[in-house]
């Protein structure tokens, strides 16, 4: 068949599990997913590569699943990444422009970002995002897009990302090494608010709070504008630990005592309330209280949400312009807890949602992909398509090579911009990256130089 639009892959490479999701946008500008794959992650902790083998086994198992459920063949992915290793901060940097009479485009743009990008980072660190909040000319200030404007002094207000190599390096060498190119990557949490936030939500002020397996990832925007991004190194993991010690039971009654029973809010169960847990070789069935569970669960999560809360008030800093009228969006595995939302709002005083990454489907897809769970690996998906213009996966069946029909005449082009023809590649002609500018092409470099990089 023929391809009506590039095929995109998102891979979500978590802490507890590894999901890959292959789709297309179809003509109401809405997802079809094709195929979806998921697997264990068995050497992930908090959101950091801690053990390459076992990554990359669990990265082929996911990609393998996906390509039988599909059909299709995965060359290429847009990944994911966050991890504790992530941090934030506020930078404002400017350019003199040569000539003032000459009008602002997207070169000057183009050129106070990598002023940006130039920054001295910590040692081992590298900025992965600058992203542009306000814009000034010549003093005047709230500009959202100076192109088009007339100025010398060209400013701009940045929130940069920042991450470490070795741990950007590792997750590039496990995609690698199971036989796939590294295409796109993005912050995780910016990933799960293009699957989850409406845009009238994002310009009223929000925080998405996506509680994943090893980290609980925050984002806030407040006029349409990403404002404020933080990673908590606390998860819907440390939540099955507390349980796993506090009721004395193993790993894996504690996950389904959290799944099955667990609530949020100790005061909905009543003190006679019991559940009794197999008994371990032979030995007697245990006992275990659901309100003492809530009780276990309640403590984590406060705990968790007063990082947040404390990631709020940082945005904030008490300035009343900043408020965040549409509140806080829970997505990911961990919001599923039951009575969560309630326990948020009542500890923020913010109105409360959770948020399912069905906004931007097709209909007929499966229902278990309307999870929170999958909410960054449908976002990782919905920013592959908007920003890649080849297929990052084709039919095995129809031919050797991916085909779509707008590269029919590819080799002109190329040939018209001085880019050579590559016979039998799977790339369209390059394009511009408009979020990981020359940063991909660094990690190949990594890759190639540094063969020891476990």
């Amino acid at each position: 068949m023929t391809q009506q639009a590039p095929l995109a892959v998102g891979l979500d490479i978590g802490t507890t599990k590894i999901v890959a999701v292959v789709g297309r946008m179809n003509e109401h500008r809405k997802i079809e997913v094709l195929g979806i794959g998921k697997s264990k992650s068995l050497g992930v902790q908090r959101g950091v590569v801690a053990n390459i083998t076992l990554t990359i086994e669990s990265i082929q198992a996911a990609v393998k699943m996906a390509e039988e459920n599909s059909g299709l063949k995965i060359t290429e992915v847009m990944v994911g990444i966050a991890g504790q290793h992530i941090r934030s901060m506020q930078h404002s940097d400017y350019i003199m422009r040569e000539d003032a009479e000459a009008i602002i485009d997207v070169t000057d743009l183009d050129k106070l970002a990598k002023n940006v990008h130039n920054l001295v980072m910590m040692p081992g660190e590298q900025i992965l995002h600058a992203l542009p909040q306000e814009y000034r000319v010549d003093g005047d200030s709230n500009i959202i897009n100076p192109q088009g404007m007339y100025g010398s002094r060209l400013e701009a207000n940045f929130h940069i990302v920042v991450g470490q190599i070795a741990s950007i390096k590792n997750i590039a060498r496990c995609v690698e090494q199971s036989e796939l190119k590294v295409g796109d990557i993005t912050l995780e949490p910016l990933a799960s608010a293009a699957a989850v936030l409406a845009e009238e939500e994002k310009d009223a002020g929000v925080v998405l709070v996506d509680i994943g397996g090893g980290t609980t990832d925050i984002a806030i925007f407040k006029d349409s504008i990403i404002r404020h991004t933080a990673v908590i190194p606390f998860g819907g993991k440390v939540i099955t630990e507390d349980i796993k010690e506090g009721c004395e039971i193993i790993e894996k009654q504690a996950e389904t005592l959290k799944v099955k029973f667990g609530s949020a809010w100790p005061g909905e169960n009543k003190e006679n309330e019991i559940v009794s847990i197999p008994g371990l070789r032979g030995r007697p069935p245990k006992e275990i209280s659901l309100k003492t569970l809530s009780k276990i669960i309640n403590a984590r999560v406060r705990e968790i949400m007063e990082s947040v809360i404390a990631e709020i008030r940082n945005y904030q800093q008490n300035d009343p312009r900043k408020r965040l009228i549409a509140g806080i969006v829970l997505t990911g595995g961990g919001s599923q807890l039951k009575h969560m939302s309630q326990l948020v709002e009542y500890l923020t005083g913010m109105p409360t949602r959770i948020g399912y990454p069905n906004e931007h489907l097709a209909s007929g897809y499966a229902k278990e992909l309307a999870s929170p769970v999958y909410a960054t690996s449908i976002g990782l998906l919905s920013m592959a398509l908007e920003t890649t213009s080849h297929t990052m996966a084709y039919d095995p069946t129809e031919t050797d090579t991916p085909i779509v029909e707008a590269e029919a005449e590819a080799p002109e082009v190329q040939e018209e911009e001085g880019s050579p023809t590559q016979t039998g590649s799977t790339m369209a002609p390059p394009r511009k990256d408009p979020f990981w500018k020359g940063f991909i092409t660094n990690i190949k470099d990594w890759l190639e130089n540094d063969e020891d990089v476990e």
